[in-house]
């Protein structure tokens, strides 16, 4: 069995992480969506409140592709999380030439922690390239139209979180 982990902190997920995981999910058996427990960050939304909308978000792309697609909180080292899961690749999702330069000393990084573990970059489709979390929640909290970027059940989380402010 093929397993892959799609790491992030999905705060919240958007329409580019929903490609990103819909064409990942063609390359393996099961995809690993790895939710980061990062409190540098500051996340918008609650660790289970993430992993709740990445679950439903996925369950109807789960049937489609016949890939079972399971949320997996971690806040661990990316690469003890892979080893946690059983997951042969890393996939990671690029938007732009910033995005590869991070990236890439990720997966050096990566590489010298683990070699069995290979991570593979997906492009995100042109239309989802400009789509980041932290600005749709700018773009939400200033009550902006996030719905171009995020789908209706997430558009109304953010309209509800920012609207108890």
């Amino acid at each position: 069995m093929r397993i892959g982990l799609y790491p992030g902190t999905f705060d919240p997920i958007t329409l580019g992480h929903m490609d990103i995981i819909r064409r990942a999910s063609a390359l393996v058996d099961r995809l690993v969506i790895g939710v980061a427990i990062n409190r540098d960050k500051g996340p918008l939304f609650t660790l289970e409140e993430r992993v709740a909308m990445i679950e439903t978000e996925c369950a109807g792309l789960s049937e489609q592709t016949g890939t079972e697609i399971v949320a997996h909180p971690f806040e661990n080292l990316l690469i003890n999380c892979a080893r946690d899961v059983g997951a042969q690749i890393i996939i990671r999702g690029l938007r732009a030439v910033a995005d590869f330069e991070y990236e890439f000393q990720m997966v050096g990084m990566n590489r010298a922690l683990d070699t069995s573990i290979e991570t593979v970059f997906l492009m995100a489709e042109a239309k989802h390239q400009a789509i980041a979390s932290k600005l749709v929640k700018e773009i939400a909290r200033l009550d902006g139209d996030v719905s171009k970027f995020v789908t209706p059940t997430v558009n109304e989380a953010l309209k509800a979180r920012f609207a108890k402010r």
